[in-house]
């Protein structure tokens, strides 16, 4: 299995514990998710984040439908939290999203691990370029969200 990672990150004007409670709060993941993947959480309200909570969500990928479930494996507020597919599109998916406190604001990283199946011909072909509109969507909703000097994609 070829695994292929994925960085992110994105200064906000706002204290970790402001920026750390919105994404807490699993409902804004389908706010900060675009639009033409049509991303509803199934799982029912309210969803206590911690480590060992399961998400069911639904979504379309290039107009197939998909299921999709993710455990939160991590939980350490206001730092980090990490969740893991159990269940989806990917033969592997791990997401670490970091929180730390910088220059007055917060400094947010993600780190994605994943595989796909048909390796890197169609992670070339057509993963990888969702997965960067994807973060590219959720950066611009968060920037509109929150204050922003400076943000950067690795």
């Amino acid at each position: 299995m070829t695994l292929h990672t994925f960085k992110a990150e994105l200064w906000l004007s706002e204290k970790r514990d402001v920026v750390f409670s919105f994404f807490a709060d699993a409902r804004n993941l389908e706010a900060i998710t675009p639009p033409w993947l049509s991303f509803r959480i199934t799982t029912p309200e309210p969803i206590d984040m911690h480590a060992g909570a399961r998400i069911d969500y639904q979504l379309r990928v290039h107009g197939f439908p998909v299921r999709w479930k993710t455990e939160i494996s991590v939980w350490d507020p206001p730092y980090r939290f990490m969740d893991k597919q159990l269940r989806g599109p990917y033969r592997r998916w791990v997401h670490t999203h970091t929180f730390e406190e910088k220059d007055g604001g917060t400094l947010c990283r993600d780190h994605v691990e994943y595989a796909v199946p048909g390796g890197r011909f169609i992670n070339w072909l057509l993963v990888r370029s969702d997965v960067e509109k994807i973060f590219a969507y959720r950066q611009e909703f968060l920037r509109r969200r929150f204050t922003v000097k400076s943000a950067s994609r690795v």
